[in-house]
């Protein structure tokens, strides 16, 4: 399946945290730790002015409780709006 946002709208692909080994015997849930904010562009809208500063492939940085979460073919995405994007990793 393929995804095509629309006006402002970006699709991430959102990047997996790194494991952290602890040597102590407290164990974090997934669910309790935090998620990445971090995410690679797969596809952008035809916003104009977005498409002059995001490109498919940019790694960008986005605020904590931003955009909506699906899975799609087990793949977890993420869609923005231009707003909630906060920098682009270079």
């Amino acid at each position: 399946m393929k995804l095509r946002p629309i006006e402002d709208h970006v699709v991430v692909k959102l990047q997996t945290a790194k494991e952290e080994k602890k040597s102590g015997l407290i164990i974090i849930p997934d669910t309790a730790k935090e998620k990445p904010q971090m995410a690679e562009v797969i596809a952008v809208g035809t916003d104009e002015d977005l498409l002059k500063v995001v490109k498919v492939g940019d790694l960008v940085l986005y605020g904590k409780y931003a955009g909506t979460e699906i899975e799609i073919e087990g793949e977890k995405l993420l869609i923005l709006s231009k707003s909630d994007i906060l920098a682009i990793v270079e």
